[in-house]
């Protein structure tokens, strides 16, 4: 068996490729073969992604059952024609090598927009990452419609275009269809057995089923979203978010966010597929529904007047305001909730933090920062002297700088 497949180099910059696209520069490598970034001479030098699937460990000979792998990603990638993933423009043979050619997407990965937040001091907020996934799981639920799996997401594979607010998600590369599913249908949801040659994933990312047995449905990738989500949240690789002895995740301490909205990510994040979503629409519903229900403690709600529940049972015990949060805003704010202005009543900007109350936040603060807790407490007031307890709290739980105790800090003023 000739090994000069395996041992091939790449390809050099400013190469000729079927005599019509112009080998740029590497753009990335794996176990599945090289990404370039070319010029279409055919198309007045337009930048495109040349793919060269070239499987680790596969001599010339050993190329023929790849090649049958190759035209079904080029068949799965000839599907789809949304505007959030990049269009398939060719597939050919040339040399010995096999080839995808795909629109090149100009702009940042979710990695890379990570690094350069994380460079300001901060991660992404609740409010992006919850617009993030309402842009992103559409793409989703149009992919699963078609039968297909992309099996690879991260922050590495989803990237924002220059000049573009919505993201789009690159690599479907290793993408497997659910081929012939009436067939392999094992149970109610669609679950495909995908063989050694193409058992991929990344680590960390991928669920269990995946990366142990090769199993993979629409729910796994709704947990490689979710993991990602968390990445986002954090600014931390998920081997940091899981806890080494458990295997559960514990990444909550480690970020600030609304409990419902962590219910949602815990039910992306199920180890057992059927404990997740199943469904990227489930997953929408559930988010739109947040807005509904979570409600600032700046505001106060009439907890007999919610519906009886729009969340799954898990969401029915969270979709009231907790007592801490009704003893809070009824020491704070003491006005009734109006019947003109139905469930919510949003409260007079006039009303001033009580002195008790920010007493006692300078004492917990003081615990774990000192005396300089007193310096920020005032600090925080002269900018905003109308701030509401809860951005209060979340300011001040921000001077601490363990995260561990900021959580713990956090939680005990709720308490």
């Amino acid at each position: 068996m000739s090994q000069s497949h395996i041992t091939r180099a790449e390809i050099a910059a400013g190469t000729l490729i079927d005599n019509r696209y112009i080998i740029q520069k590497l753009l990335g490598q794996g176990g599945l073969g090289r990404t370039y970034l070319a010029f279409d001479t055919r198309r007045f030098n337009e930048a495109c992604v040349l793919k060269e699937f070239a499987p680790i460990g596969t001599g010339e000979s050993g190329l023929e059952p790849y090649r049958n792998l190759f035209k079904r990603e080029a068949k799965i990638l000839h599907q789809l024609q949304h505007p959030q993933i990049p269009k398939f423009l060719a597939c050919f043979e040339g040399d010995g090598r096999l080839f995808l050619v795909q629109e090149y997407v100009d702009g940042k990965t979710y990695s890379r927009l990570l690094g350069e937040l994380q460079g300001q001091g901060r991660n992404f907020s609740e409010e992006e990452v919850i617009q993030w996934l309402k842009n992103l799981l559409p793409v989703l639920e149009y992919v699963h419609q078609h039968n297909i799996i992309h099996r690879d997401i991260s922050p590495d594979n989803i990237m924002l275009p220059d000049g573009n607010d919505l993201p789009v998600l690159i690599d479907f590369g290793v993408g497997k269809q659910i081929a012939d599913i009436n067939e392999r249908r094992s149970s109610n949801h669609q679950v495909t057995f995908v063989g050694k040659m193409s058992l991929v994933g990344k680590v960390g990312y991928a669920p269990r089923e995946q990366i142990s047995l090769g199993l993979c449905s629409p729910c796994s990738d709704l947990y490689a979203l979710g993991v990602t989500a968390i990445v986002l949240l954090t600014g931390r690789d998920p081997s940091l978010l899981m806890d080494q002895y458990s295997l559960e995740w514990n990444w909550r301490c480690y970020t600030y966010i609304s409990d419902n909205f962590a219910l949602v990510l815990d039910s992306m994040l199920a180890d057992r597929p059927n404990k997740r979503y199943q469904t990227a629409r489930e997953v929408i519903t559930d988010l739109e529904r947040i807005g509904q229900i979570e409600v600032p403690m700046s505001q106060v709600m009439m907890i007999d007047d919610l519906p009886p529940t729009v969340f799954t049972p898990e969401f029915q015990a969270m979709s009231a305001i907790s007592p801490s949060y009704n003893q809070l805003g009824e020491t704070i704010f003491s006005s009734p909730a109006s019947p003109q202005t139905g469930r919510i009543q949003q409260q007079p900007q006039q009303l001033l933090l009580q002195p008790a109350f920010i007493k006692h936040c300078q004492q917990e603060l003081a615990y774990h920062i000192g005396p300089m807790a007193n310096l920020i407490i005032e600090e925080i007031l002269a900018q905003d002297p109308y701030i509401s307890p809860e951005q209060f709290i979340e300011l001040i739980a921000r001077e601490i700088p363990n995260f561990q105790a900021a959580f713990e800090f956090k939680k005990s003023l709720f308490s």
